[in-house]
């Protein structure tokens, strides 16, 4: 089975437990609300506040199946478009039956990158929309995520795959390539016009999966500093983040821009939307840790390895 590579966002080396003190002194309610353009009166999601806990598996499905995921315990699972990263793409009756367990589904994809894996790399190509290659993942190029031929391309055939698969809303990663475009290869852009863009982006997918299929969920994946931005809040049901508290393998995050997250991220929570959160440990005293944070701030939590090629068990357990 192909091994998919999966995106991430954070790549600092980083070292020290004495931020998580610093944290929660940094952490008030003036970080939460400050500076704030979108409208944090809206209402929550319908039913994400019953989410407790989730899965997170993006390859290695046992025989291409998701029987596994279907035993796990938790609220909800995210999962790949397909079985392979490729064109086998999970089916209705395979949805069906993982959500019989009682779990809420989210379609995994890349809004931000081309996958040289996936059925629509060469016709990105070919439109000229690939800017710079992602130097820490093999696979994955940047895009003009902003043209149309984007959209028609790769996102709206995505969205549309997974409405009529039946998952329950998209899980959309690398919001970010808006910090990673490299500028030179976009004349005339900068970082805000590119943030206004992704922003922009989120939206569009969020009307048209919503006109498609009302209550379907949009999820992008890191990047809560974009709540900064009109239309964004209202465009979004939660959010998935990484690395809040430990990144690739058990490695404490403690820069300044980890406690801006953890504000954004409140912010957002406050604003009514169900947060997802993911670190990576493999310490056993770390996934305590991990787990007792997504218990004091009320995050949907879950402790994996990088590859997430495998079903963990929940925080608790």
């Amino acid at each position: 089975m192909k091994v998919i590579p999966r995106p991430r966002r954070w790549y600092v080396p980083l070292t020290g437990m004495i931020f998580f003190i610093l944290l929660s002194i940094h952490v008030s309610c003036s970080d939460r609300d400050d500076d704030v353009t979108t409208d944090e009166s809206a209402d929550p999601p319908s039913e994400t506040g019953a989410i407790a806990d989730f899965v997170y598996q993006l390859t290695n499905y046992p025989d291409g199946q998701l029987d596994e995921l279907a035993k796990a315990p938790q609220d909800l699972a995210i999962i790949d478009l397909s079985s392979d990263g490729g064109e086998h793409y999970f089916t209705l009756e395979e949805i069906a039956t993982l959500k019989k367990s009682g779990k809420k589904v989210l379609a995994y994809f890349s809004m931000g990158t081309n996958e040289t894996y996936r059925p629509e790399y060469e016709a990105v190509v070919k439109a000229g929309l690939q800017l710079n290659h992602w130097e820490d993942w093999p696979d994955e190029y940047f895009v003009k995520y902003w043209e149309p031929a984007w959209w028609e391309l790769a996102v709206k055939g995505r969205v549309d795959q997974a409405i009529a698969a039946g998952f329950d809303g998209v899980y959309l990663d690398i919001p970010n390539a808006y910090e990673e475009i490299d500028l030179d290869l976009v004349p005339g852009e900068n970082r805000e016009s590119l943030a206004k863009k992704m922003v922009a982006q989120i939206i569009d997918i969020s009307e048209y999966a919503k006109g498609k299929s009302p209550g379907f969920w949009i999820f992008p994946q890191n990047s809560p500093e974009l709540r900064r931005y009109e239309g964004y809040t209202e465009a979004i049901d939660g959010l998935g983040v990484e690395d809040l508290f430990f990144m690739d393998t058990d490695v404490p995050c403690t820069e300044d821009w980890c406690a801006e997250n953890l504000a954004n991220v409140l912010a957002l929570q406050e604003a009514g939307k169900i947060i997802l959160a993911v670190d990576y440990a493999d310490k056993p005293e770390n996934k305590v840790y991990a787990c007792e944070r997504y218990a004091m701030y009320g995050f949907a939590g879950y402790v994996s390895v990088v590859a997430l090629d495998r079903v963990m068990l929940p925080c608790g357990t």
